[in-house]
């Protein structure tokens, strides 16, 4: 039974992403070592630790999540609220006791672990709605009943990410709600409601930022200068246009061949994130358009991966997961790519399996196990119909 298991999983989607981890390593070593000395005064590897023990900790989660646990046990109402709840909780202990960095107040730091909330969030979400879209197909175009009550849970967290403030998390938040609202089973007239009903909620959040006085702290000129920066970023090329005019020099720098793997220079000092937000614009310079084009490449495939188990999946709430969760990913990079090459405002959001960060790869890599599960899933118990063995012995998978 556990050797036809095995042969049911997703082998290439293991593959790509192990390549893909390990590609994200070496960059963040080359992309970091002249930042760890002279930026934070530690080891020129001290982030390539880091990224590595991360790595260890989320392939443990993997393959957890791939091979032990079934996905839908993720459906049980006690394991969302659970989820969920240790989600709201993150998100409301970070405003009170959360480390402040890059104008945000986004982490969670314990000894020399740094916790970020959103993205244990963002897990939580797709597992929640999934799981409430599903059970809410007989009545799904029934605002009241089947959308309004689980967006309302989404519009509280954004709220809290609002709080602190992380306009990337919101963005990224409110693009896979709309790709698992849209992949619903809605109908057309019910998805137009649903955008007016947004912009009231919206509007409703702006008005209660304003009344207890917090308006003017979450755009802050600051902060606010994130989004403009990129519009003209020469005209202030000192300022709010730093970084996306040294993002711009290292991908011209770079060309079609790079400069040689740890040959860059902008992460000198010249690229402040270059680590984390900035690590394509690395890619660029050292590995040329080459370099770029395999990493896009590997994660691309990962996303379309996840989208045709989505379509192979004959459980609704496997399906909604898998889009959920290879949507995040899509989006996520997406949003990276706009800021690196100025179609999008800088919002310090990372690229998937590729930047420094400890929580934003474990829980990936866990994700993505999860979409691994499901496939292994499907496919085994569409083989076992195949072969016509009689129901009760896919009770257990």
């Amino acid at each position: 039974m556990f050797k036809k298991i095995l042969k049911s999983q997703d082998y290439k989607l293991i593959v790509s992403l192990i390549v893909l981890c390990l590609i994200g390593l070496v960059m963040v070593y080359s992309s970091s070592m002249i930042t760890a000395i002279t930026r934070y005064e530690v080891a020129s590897d001290y982030f390539y630790k880091k990224q590595m023990v991360a790595l260890i900790v989320g392939f443990f989660l993997f393959f957890f999540a791939a091979f032990l646990i079934p996905y839908k046990v993720f459906r049980e109402k006690r394991v969302i609220i659970f989820i969920l709840g240790f989600s709201l909780a993150l998100l409301i202990a970070v405003l009170a006791l959360g480390h402040t960095a890059g104008n945000a107040k986004s982490w969670i730091v314990i000894g020399p672990l740094r916790i970020q909330p959103l993205e244990f969030a963002k897990l939580a979400v797709i597992v929640y709605l999934a799981s409430a879209f599903t059970k809410k197909q007989p009545y799904i175009n029934e605002l009241t009943r089947a959308i309004i009550p689980p967006i309302s849970i989404v519009m509280i967290i954004c709220f809290l990410l609002a709080m602190q403030p992380d306009y990337g998390g919101i963005l990224l938040m409110l693009g896979t709600v709309a790709a698992l609202v849209f992949c619903s089973g809605i109908s057309v007239k019910s998805m137009i409601k649903i955008f007016f009903i947004g912009l009231i909620a919206a509007g409703l959040m702006f008005l209660i930022l304003w009344v207890t006085g917090q308006l003017g702290e979450v755009f802050s000129p600051t902060r606010l200068g994130r989004f403009t920066g990129f519009v003209h970023p020469f005209a202030d090329a000192d300022g709010n246009g730093y970084q996306l005019v040294n993002s711009y020099l290292a991908i011209g720098t770079g060309g079609l061949s790079g400069e040689g793997l740890g040959q860059g220079v902008q992460k000198f000092g010249y690229l402040p994130e270059s680590h984390t937000d900035f690590i394509m614009a690395v890619i660029a310079e050292e590995l040329g358009f080459g370099g770029v084009l395999v990493v896009l490449g590997l994660i691309f495939f990962i996303v379309l991966q996840g989208l045709l188990i989505a379509k192979r999946c004959t459980d609704p709430f496997g399906s909604l997961l898998a889009i959920g969760i290879s949507t995040m990913i899509g989006i996520q990079t997406f949003v990276n790519l706009g800021a690196v090459s100025g179609i999008l405002p800088i919002t310090g959001v990372t690229l998937p399996f590729v930047s420094y960060g400890g929580s934003s790869i474990t829980l990936l890599l866990f994700a993505t196990g999860v979409l691994a599960n499901i496939s292994m899933v499907d496919k085994f118990k569409k083989k076992y119909k195949q072969n016509g063995t009689n129901a009760s012995h896919l009770k257990s998978v």
